[in-house]
């Protein structure tokens, strides 16, 4: 059997990103192993997906209502996964994608700590977030969740937790160009618009406070974050993993699915627009405005971005910098997550205390 090329690269690179986030190990290889041509990938996930989300249904008619929450959270990351750069089939896509959010959302009550769906006004529309409060909390810290260019606030439980774990607060939220908002606001560099926004909103809840925000972001997030931070001057932390510095810098090096992606949520006619507009998003001049306490964490054997990104971008910011460089990490540096998931937690939880 000859697997068409994208199949084998998913193989060759996705398990440990799927399997620390929440998808079991054995479907990652079952549903895998079964996909032979790209086009099956969608319609794969979205079946293994629909096991959990009906064993979910049924603990949630049997009042056992933990073990739903945990069975939606999981179904909505194997809806995430059917969808994430499935940007060949758009209505396939936007199928499994509304199934992840809805499987998702029917999850946040039951989760613990719990959590609920918001919906932030933005330049006509609305950027949908999931918003969690530590348990017996008065008005924590909160920290803003940024996902990338192929993920989504529905991937973010695991990451939740451990700040959750820690006093802190969490917004995982959908930016332009990201999961729901996608259909409607196209990637834009400057991320620090939405980001304000966001801080606006949130400044007017008394359940946390407004005086201690934060910013967290994961792969183009990790661009998203430390530019909202240099800008955005509300933020008080900002925690950087797996971002480039100049995006176009690493166009020719990206595999062919993850660059149709950003031409399509960048709302590129060709690659060549979709370069040029790459090139929008960059820390060039932008990274010597941050002054805010800054973590930088980076897989030095990322095979998307190259790690002198997170190297120049520790050397120019301004404020308290750190860099984390994972030296046998991959993209997300996914395969040692235990060597900075907690302690990153840690480290915010220190900063804002400290603040």
């Amino acid at each position: 059997m000859t697997r068409d090329p994208r199949v084998e690269a998913a193989l060759s690179h996705w398990a440990p990103r799927f399997v620390i986030q929440g998808v079991p190990l054995t479907d990652f290889q079952e549903v895998t192993a079964g996909i032979e041509r790209w086009e099956q990938w969608c319609a794969a996930w979205s079946q293994r997906a629909d096991v959990h989300r009906e064993l979910g249904e049924q603990a949630e008619t049997e009042g056992h209502l933990l073990t739903a929450g945990e069975h939606y959270t999981r179904a909505g990351l194997c809806y995430h996964f059917a969808k994430f750069l499935f940007v060949n089939d758009p209505e396939q896509m936007r199928v499994a994608h509304q199934a992840a959010v809805r499987c998702r959302t029917a999850a946040l009550p039951y989760v613990r700590p719990p959590g609920q769906r918001v919906e932030i006004p933005f330049e006509g529309t609305v950027l949908a977030g999931n918003l969690r409060l530590p348990d017996a909390a008065h008005r924590p810290p909160l920290l803003l969740m940024a996902p990338g260019l192929d993920s989504t606030k529905e991937e973010m439980h695991g990451m939740e937790s451990l700040f959750l774990d820690r006093g802190i607060a969490t917004l995982a939220f959908d930016g332009p160009g990201q999961g729901e908002a996608e259909y409607d606001l196209p990637i834009r560099g400057d991320y620090e618009v939405p980001v304000s926004a966001i801080v606006d909103w949130a400044e007017q809840r008394d359940d946390i406070d407004g005086d201690r925000i934060a910013m967290w972001g994961v792969s183009l997030g990790g661009y998203y974050a430390p530019r909202a931070a240099a800008f955005e001057k509300r933020l008080k932390a900002c925690i950087a993993l797996a971002g480039p510095y100049h995006w176009a810098d690493e166009w020719d090096n990206l595999p062919s699915l993850t660059r149709e992606a950003f031409r399509v949520r960048s709302r590129s006619t060709d690659e060549d627009e979709a370069r040029d507009k790459a090139a929008t998003l960059s820390l060039k001049d932008v990274a010597e405005h941050i002054t805010c306490p800054l973590l930088v964490i980076f897989g030095k054997q990322d095979r998307l971005i190259g790690y002198r990104a997170a190297e120049r971008l520790a050397a120019e910011a301004s404020g308290p910098t750190t860099l984390w460089m994972i030296e046998d990490g991959n993209h997300g540096a996914t395969n040692r997550a235990y060597r900075f998931r907690p302690q990153s937690a840690d480290w915010l939880a220190d900063t804002l205390t400290s603040s």
